[in-house]
């Protein structure tokens, strides 16, 4: 039986065989694809903060599935609620983050997971202290659950080959998997936590109205209509995407090297050994 068709008849059970050999199959990294770092791990390490949302692009087929259909960098989010206590590596690093694995469900991790990867920050403003522990408290009582493989067998429909799929229908693709509240994929888990404490992830419909009717002056009424549906559509936590966050007008975006204290006078730039040649003059 093919891959795609295991998808098809994939059970709800996630230590099925099936399931266990369509989630190795997906996490797989794609050979000779890794996404450049862009932040120093030290200074991304320091700059995290209890409730940040940390955006990842992966290197693996699910992920390539999910940028495609999202047409974004980001595939994957995880969320950082500070170190835990009695979880941990060998070595003594505590883990930080909480995130929906597609092979070992919602866990904790240690930030140095990540730390090599190409990440971006994204962080909610306003929150008190008692809500973002809220928040952090939301996710970690859901370690345990196990990831939602109907959204995997639905993703695998769009990865062999990459179909040519109409933008306005690739937000609705994602709105996938089973619902079940005992499973979770990584922006659905964390879209819970914040909608748990009332924060916003996207502008409500009533909040943009107005610029939709702008908006509509300088394009076609089709166009700014679909843009107004697709904001009411993806305000259930279940469709909401680790692009969401990123495009958040409620999540600032941060920057681990400027957050430790960037000085452009300070940065060593290669030099060339000789001096440059000197440029011909002009023919006559």
């Amino acid at each position: 039986m093919s891959v795609a068709a295991e998808a098809e008849a994939l059970p709800g059970l996630a230590l099925a065989p099936i399931g266990r050999r369509l989630v190795r199959f997906l996490t797989q990294p794609i050979p000779g694809f890794l996404p450049l770092a862009t932040a120093d791990p030290e200074a991304f390490r320091r700059t995290l903060r209890r409730g940040d949302v940390v955006l990842v692009e992966g290197n693996t087929r699910i992920a390539t599935a999910i940028k495609y259909l999202t047409q974004s960098t980001w595939s994957h989010a995880a969320l950082y609620v500070g170190p835990i206590p009695g979880r941990g590596e060998s070595d003594g690093e505590p883990h930080a983050l909480i995130e929906a694995d597609a092979e070992h469900g919602v866990v904790s991790v240690p930030v140095s997971k990540y730390a090599a990867s190409h990440t971006r920050i994204c962080r909610p403003v306003g929150l008190s202290e008692g809500e973002t522990q809220k928040v952090a408290d939301f996710a970690l009582a859901r370690i345990g659950l196990s990831y939602d493989l109907k959204n995997i067998a639905d993703l695998l429909r769009y990865l062999l080959p990459t179909p040519p799929v109409p933008s306005r229908w690739r937000r609705r693709m994602i709105a996938l998997g089973a619902g079940s509240p005992t499973r979770a994929i990584c922006s659905t888990l964390i879209a819970q936590a914040f909608q748990s404490v009332h924060y916003p992830i996207l502008p409500s419909p009533e909040s943009i109205e107005h610029a939709m009717r702008v908006l509509s002056s300088a394009q076609s009424g089709d166009a700014a209509r679909y843009r107004l549906d697709e904001i009411r559509h993806i305000r259930h936590y279940s469709l909401f995407t680790p692009r969401d966050f990123d495009i958040s007008p409620y999540f600032a975006i941060v920057k681990p090297t400027i957050e430790i204290g960037f000085d452009y006078k300070k940065v060593d730039w290669a030099r060339l050994d000789a001096d440059p040649p000197a440029l011909n003059p002009p023919s006559p």
